[in-house]
């Protein structure tokens, strides 16, 4: 196969990972004494497009893809030592592993003051935005200049909040409503779906009346756990754009694997 048909089969192959909303992880050989360019595409389901000009490793390479994967890096260049010990005459070859997902998207639920601050911040930083309320003025162009945050009007909270998350891979979900009964009546749907990360606004005391409901109603345990409520990182915040940075900090580690401290603190604990 030529290095250009290779390229195109990569690409068609990625093209069908996003469509599928599913993960894949592809390799590129950066250094080595040949084949520099080739790729590798390693899905999560194990599934292999191209290849990287050696069968063992190939084999190599996507035997480390889920590793690469679950460390939710972007992108990690890796020497051949490093995936395997297998390859001891060839210390010079390095692999570029790349993550291939959908892009990331957040379903923001209540279009207050909280929730429009959040999608306005959540465009800012990149993430594909959907902003729910049942209050036709409230998800209005005229509020909403950025033709790319999608406005969406309820007629029901339950198939809005449904049909907006889809397949809910690289999907966060954040219920700011106005109310138990919204938000509860948003959880509910979400708890059908599966995204990525879902978070409740509200006291402590707010949070558990919702979540008991649910549990009550037959909610698996488990799912009720993954709940981020209160939702956010505490920073003090008062201001709605306060509280939607903590919120969006909070996705942001929850995505990236963050642990949500002061980047100091290692000087601290030194100390």
């Amino acid at each position: 196969m030529s290095k250009q048909s290779s390229t195109q089969t990569i690409a068609s192959a990625v093209a069908l990972v996003l469509e599928a909303n599913s993960l894949a992880a592809l390799a590129t050989l950066v250094e080595a004494e040949n084949n520099i360019g080739a790729k590798l595409l390693v899905a999560e389901t194990g599934a292999r497009t191209g290849s990287l000009g050696d069968e063992a490793l190939d084999e190599a390479v996507a035997s480390s893809a889920g590793t690469f994967l679950d460390s939710r890096a972007e992108a990690q260049t890796f020497k051949l030592e490093e995936l395997t010990t297998d390859f001891q005459e060839r210390p010079d070859v390095r692999i570029l592993f790349e993550r291939i997902e959908p892009e990331p998207r957040l379903v923001v639920c209540g279009a207050g003051h909280v929730g429009a601050a959040l999608a306005r911040l959540a465009r800012f930083i990149g993430y594909r935005t959907t902003l729910i309320d049942d209050r036709k003025d409230f998800v209005t162009r005229e509020r909403f200049s950025d033709e790319d945050i999608e406005l969406v009007v309820a007629n029901g909270w339950t198939d809005a909040v449904r049909e907006s998350i889809g397949g809910g891979r690289g999907v966060s979900v954040a219920i700011v409503t106005r109310g138990h009964n919204e938000d509860e009546e948003c959880l509910r749907a979400v708890m059908s779906t599966q995204p990525d990360y879902v978070g409740l606004i509200g006291s402590k005391r707010r949070t558990n009346i919702v979540l008991e409901r649910l549990r009550e109603a037959g909610v698996d345990e488990e799912r009720l756990r993954k709940v981020r409520a209160p939702i956010g990182l505490d920073i003090g915040a008062v201001s709605p754009q306060e509280v939607a940075l903590a919120i969006l900090a909070e996705i942001v580690a929850e995505r990236r694997g963050g642990a949500g401290e002061p980047l100091s603190a290692w000087r601290r604990n030194d100390s």
